[in-house]
């Protein structure tokens, strides 16, 4: 199984994937390690990224998926996966790979990526994801406002992992 934590900056994907898969034991992958150097250089000069610049970051990611379940790993995988059409190129097999939508209000999410240091996404950025943002329909929804613990463990309680 494959566990795809999706949301905008300053949702904890980062947070709750690593600490997931840790207590799981599962690989984990952060979405933001897959970027092509230019997709980086784009977003530390504030700018947002558009589906071209998504299209081989989606492939890559996806590629990581799809060997893990190949190989019958399981992992935790973080993507903002914005729009449904992003999400239907990571989703190849809804039975095997989980969707996880983390969700919070703007302020909160504002507060998280403004007390950021060093990470290449600009707090600016945030009203573009949200605007983009395209909450998905068939996902397991945890709002942000919780603990990480509590999130973990309402995402285990979900997915019975």
């Amino acid at each position: 199984m494959v566990v795809l934590l999706m949301g905008v900056a300053g949702s904890g994907k980062t947070t709750i994937g690593r600490q997931l898969a840790d207590e799981l034991g599962w690989n984990f992958a952060d979405a933001d390690d897959f970027h092509p150097p230019a997709n980086v250089a784009k977003m530390s000069a504030g700018i947002p990224l558009n589906d071209a610049d998504r299209a081989p970051w989606l492939a890559a990611i996806r590629l990581y998926i799809d060997a893990r379940l190949a190989r019958g790993e399981n992992a935790v995988v973080t993507c903002s996966a914005l729009k449904e059409k992003h999400r239907a190129v990571l989703l190849a097999d809804p039975a095997q790979v989980k969707l996880v939508y983390l969700r919070g209000t703007r302020e909160l999410l504002w507060s998280r990526i403004s007390s950021r240091q060093g990470h290449f996404m600009k707090p600016a950025m945030l009203d573009s994801q949200l605007a983009t943002l395209e909450e998905p329909a068939s996902a397991l929804v945890i709002d942000i406002t919780q603990a990480p613990e509590q999130i973990i463990a309402g995402i285990r309680r979900a997915l019975a992992a």
